[in-house]
Parts: C-alpha cells; structure tokens; sequence
C-alpha cells in the first residue's frame, strides 16, 4: 500500500529536506526562504505568498501526473 501525504505533511517534508541542506550549507538563500516558510499557530507561513506558491506547486505536479497516467 502506498502512503499519502496531504498537502501540510508534503509541505513540512520539504521544510525537513531544505533544514537539512542548510545545515550542510549554511546558504543563506536557503536560510531567508526557511524563514518565509515558518508557519504561524494560525497555519499561515511568515510569507503569505510561500503557502499559495507551495499549493501551484503541488496543483500543477498532480496535473502532471495525471496526464502521464494511462
């Protein structure tokens, strides 16, 4: 059986990843979008626009692949 993320799992994953190549880095490209992309209490990210960016991501992905499904 194949596990499923929604969208805040799949979102907190990438945060993880980006964590982790930071800590490798210490880009500090990587470190302001971390910082844009902590969330408040409320669910909203510190930038408003990274949430709204991160879900075009996702949409047009699941696009993708539906059109790759036969």
């Amino acid at each position: 059986m194949e596990n499923k993320l929604t969208k805040l799992q799949a979102f907190n994953a990438m945060v993880k990843f980006l964590e982790g190549y930071y800590e490798k880095t210490k880009s500090d490209d990587i470190g302001s979008l971390l910082g844009d992309l902590q969330l408040f209490s409320d669910g909203g990210t510190f930038d408003p626009a990274a949430w709204d960016d991160w879900i075009e991501s996702v949409t047009a992905i699941l696009k993708k692949n539906e059109e790759q499904v036969i």
